[in-house]
């Protein structure tokens, strides 16, 4: 008996398992030493979990594990098969329907709970995403790619550049719209790096991920994807946005500005915010409708993709903390530091404590740039004399930016020139919408 006969289980559940000839998916009888008797499907077990325990899945639906110490008898009663996923027939296909382009890249819309681990890993391919969300074939024609497949914590500037390629590829061959789909945790970096490489898009491009894998019923993928095939169809839209839930019911999918967004949460359906901004439109899963906020970029299909994807490694962003050691700072410039961002409080200030750092920083050719970690309002360095000191040592406040668009933003321009002078008149210049000329004071729920 092989291993992945019994996949999971080990030592003592192991030995009692395989005693009974029993693989994982036979139907099991257990009969403990209290006369209770479990019968149904033997489940893989979590490599990462409990060793005492053998799982069965019930006939009810439900899960039971059994500790080992507690087992009486162990029988096969019936020859099952194990657990896997097999992908729905694509529905048909739909004429005269607009060409979407779903571009995967990992992440928990494309993933199943894996029973070695327990946790959630990428196993769904892009293909897979068409096949089990029938919706999308009456909303585009969709042609879907698997490019990488990584959790966002494991995506860098070298894979931007990548996805960058690759969706200009998409709209030059005329995809109406994009579609990326990603991990959520640095979704919106991603989504921050696509804005500045991918300058005068003629459709839009779109990033969508969810909060809970596709098998789990209060999954979010299937919804947050509908929408965010029918805003790349259909809406009005031109350059790049997130797509996911607005709130926590499951009727409206909203997009968010790719400069503008930040994951707010860790776990609800709502997690991403447009930060200092208004999303940029709504999508009505009832209805079908589609609703728009504010001014817009708009489609336009004879306007001409520039793409500029390079991206430098050595920007840095730098959260300040009372008692940051400002060793710090300067470990980042011997690092071979570019460009920094500081993450300061309120309205953009450090400790005195970094003022030395910093000012070898600025002397050493570094640019320091200064953004607020209170998320929501702007930096305003002239207020405080903690402020005026930092402007007098070189520091450059970026307004409303979000710090991690700031950071992006900071690796993209470095990417594009070495001059010190270009590079601070970058950063200050609007690009993609990054910066706001009045941060409006409003509440958050």
């Amino acid at each position: 008996m092989s291993v992945s006969d019994l996949e999971g289980y080990h030592g003592e559940t192991h030995r009692r398992l395989k005693a009974a000839n029993a693989k994982v998916g036979n139907i099991i009888k257990i009969t403990t030493k209290t006369g209770e008797v479990y019968e149904g499907a033997l489940f893989p077990m979590s490599e990462y979990g409990d060793p005492s325990h053998i799982v069965l899945k019930l006939k009810n639906g439900y899960n039971v594990g059994i500790h080992y110490e507690k087992t009486e008898k162990i029988q096969v009663v019936g020859i099952g098969q194990k657990p896997h996923f097999t992908r729905p027939p694509p529905p048909p296909r739909q004429s005269g329907l607009p060409g979407v382009s779903i571009i995967s890249t990992g992440g928990t819309i494309a993933s199943r709970v894996d029973y070695r681990t327990g946790a959630v890993q990428p196993a769904l391919t892009a293909e897979d995403l068409a096949s089990v969300v029938p919706e999308l074939a009456s909303i585009a024609e969709v042609e879907a790619d698997i490019l990488f497949s990584e959790f966002s914590e494991n995506v860098t500037p070298s894979q931007w550049k990548t996805l960058t390629e690759e969706v200009a590829r998409k709209i030059a061959a005329g995809a109406s719209g994009v579609v990326i789909s990603q991990g959520t945790d640095t979704m919106h970096y991603t989504a921050a790096a696509l804005s500045f490489a991918l300058q005068n898009p003629p459709v839009p491009i779109l990033f969508v991920g969810a909060q809970r894998s596709s098998d789990r019923p209060s999954s979010d993928a299937a919804s947050n994807l509908t929408g965010a095939v029918a805003l790349a169809a259909k809406a009005d839209l031109a350059g790049v946005g997130l797509a996911m839930h607005e709130d926590l019911s499951d009727r409206y999918i909203v997009a968010h500005r790719g400069t503008r967004v930040r994951k707010c949460h860790t776990s609800r359906r709502d997690a991403f915010k447009s930060i200092n901004a208004s999303p940029l439109a709504r999508y009505d899963l009832q209805t079908r409708q589609i609703e728009y906020f504010e001014d817009h970029p708009r489609r336009n299909t004879n306007q001409i993709l520039t793409l500029k994807p390079e991206f430098d490694h050595h920007a840095y962003l730098i959260k300040f903390y009372p008692g940051l050691n400002p060793e710090i700072l300067d470990a980042a410039v011997r690092a071979g530091a570019r460009g920094i961002i500081l993450e300061g409080t309120g309205l953009g200030h450090v400790s005195k404590s970094c003022y030395d750092s910093i000012t070898r920083a600025v002397k050493q050719n570094v640019p320091v740039f200064m953004t607020s970690q209170t998320i929501w309002g702007r930096v305003d360095m002239n207020v405080y004399v903690t402020g005026r000191d930092l402007l007098n040592m070189g520091v450059v406040p970026l307004e409303d930016m979000i710090p991690e668009t700031a950071f992006v933003k900071l690796a993209w321009v470095l990417g594009q020139t070495k001059s010190l002078d270009r590079v601070r008149e970058m950063m200050l210049n609007q690009i993609a919408g990054e910066i706001t000329q009045i941060t409006s004071i409003m509440e958050e729920a």
